[in-house]
């Protein structure tokens, strides 16, 4: 598909948007008037298909031991329909990966807009402290930030400078709201082609996000905004010949110190640091479908690419997916794409950022863009790029909201092979006896180490 470019907002909601954002000292006042408390704009838009933001959704929080996902907006139709007859009139509104995948019969239901997107108190009041604190690190925004915790880092985009807004878009969304500590029960991959879908992976998961300890302070943070161990062949997973494998994976916000990977080898009870798992690498758990840094629409380190600020646009994407947990993965998981009877696509405003890939760095998908939701600054869709220009992967991130968390926090994610034509999912979804679950945590169970050290010593054999 050639490439096009978007023409972003018109020139007098540009000026708009550049008068509240781009500012030498930014303004607190903005995120208690005019933008919500993580930076998003309050306002709907002129034709009411984007609501205005009245505090998202939330709900009294749930015993550790529930289960927390929710069915939501059950009673909904949807507004319109996107399918090859009539996206022409909507090309606006669709990004060009999303345009690609029309074109191999997507089709997209579009419901009524919810900014479902929320957080606790503590995190909007850290969002706050953040604004005008934060700082990129000198030698380039993609290097890392200091003088943020626990909420948004940039929550006022540099608008007036591109590589630093693109880095600052891009630390908002590997550092997004996901909760502090969740246990995930059951959480596959899947490779899906014309032959049908195969499980390539499935474990449960502890993910820890020190970055927002409620008890923690920017005196006590560490740098690791991300740590997770994942459980591959327990008693709620697959397949059998990953039984007792353990993961555990730190990420920080300070890319002078790379991100770590430790993996328990099978039948020895042995840790080793895994250096490579990054970056470019194929991601063993989709058999090589896609790369470490496909996932969530990006992934991991972002020190490979220069950032840019683009724009900001309303963008049809994937919101409150809800429904998809409660799927099972043959339904859902259709050839070509998700079943779009079971998916939910709401129109949002979206943050644009591209990247390109810096002089002397190998990463096979040489640009990138990423269109960022502005209520929860996640990634929602991406499109890659390879050397010779050509768009060869779409890359989704479907999220669904949590109440009780609160938060509208990951679902799930997908990279398509456009070339090939098949496509790797990732999340929340029922398969054959094994039933998916999320709870929200509210202390570290004993077994739930994040450090490899205790990991060798709890290893089985």
């Amino acid at each position: 598909m050639k490439r096009r470019d978007f023409a972003v907002y018109s020139a007098a909601s540009l000026t708009a948007l550049h008068s509240a954002y781009a500012q030498s000292v930014p303004n607190h006042i903005l995120l208690t008037t005019s933008l919500t408390p993580l930076g998003a704009e309050r306002a709907g838009n002129a034709d009411g298909s984007i609501p205005a933001w009245t505090g998202g959704l939330t709900a009294p929080a749930l015993p550790a031991a529930h289960p927390v996902d929710v069915q939501l907006f059950t009673h909904e139709k949807p507004v319109l329909t996107i399918d090859t007859g009539n996206m022409g009139a909507h090309l606006n509104q669709l990004t060009p990966g999303t345009q690609a995948l029309l074109q191999t019969g997507l089709r997209l239901n579009i419901y009524p807009a919810h900014r479902t997107a929320a957080a606790p108190q503590y995190v909007y009041d850290n969002t706050a402290q953040n604004l005008g604190f934060a700082t990129l690190d000198p030698r380039g925004g993609q290097f890392g930030f200091n003088g943020a915790y626990g909420g948004a880092p940039f929550p006022i985009i540099d608008t007036a400078n591109p590589l630093n807004g693109g880095a600052q878009l891009i630390w908002n969304h590997l550092t997004a709201w996901n909760g502090y500590l969740r246990f995930s029960k059951f959480t596959p991959s899947f490779v899906v082609t014309n032959a049908g879908l195969t499980l390539s992976a499935a474990a449960s998961a502890h993910s820890l996000h020190p970055y927002y300890n409620p008890n923690g302070s920017l005196i006590t943070y560490t740098g690791y905004y991300s740590q997770s161990r994942s459980y591959y062949g327990s008693v709620t997973a697959m397949p059998a010949e990953g039984l007792a494998q353990t993961l555990v994976w730190h990420s920080n916000n300070v890319t002078l110190w790379p991100d770590i990977v430790w993996t328990e080898q099978a039948g020895q009870g042995r840790v080793r640091k895994a250096p490579y798992l990054a970056y470019g690498t194929p991601n063993p758990d989709t058999n090589g479908s896609a790369n470490m840094d496909e996932a969530s629409c990006f992934n991991g380190n972002p020190v490979q690419y220069d950032w840019h600020y683009i724009g900001k646009q309303e963008m049809y994407v994937p919101y409150n997916c809800n429904a998809m947990h409660f799927s099972t993965a043959q339904d859902l998981l259709l050839p070509q794409a998700l079943n779009a009877d079971i998916v939910r696509w709401e129109k949002h405003r979206v943050w644009i950022v591209e990247a390109t890939l810096r002089p002397g760095v190998i990463n096979q998908l040489a640009r990138r863009r990423l269109y960022l939701d502005e209520d929860t600054w996640q990634a929602l869709l991406g499109e890659a790029y390879d050397t010779s220009g050509a768009m060869v992967k779409h890359h989704t991130l479907y999220n669904r909201c949590i109440p009780s968390m609160p938060g509208t926090v990951t679902q799930g994610w997908a990279a398509h092979d456009l070339r090939s034509g098949e496509y790797v999912y990732s999340g929340s979804v029922n398969y054959a006896s094994f039933t998916a679950a999320e709870y929200i945590m509210t202390k570290m169970p004993d077994h739930a180490v994040f450090d490899p050290q205790e990991q060798a010593a709890m290893a089985c054999f």
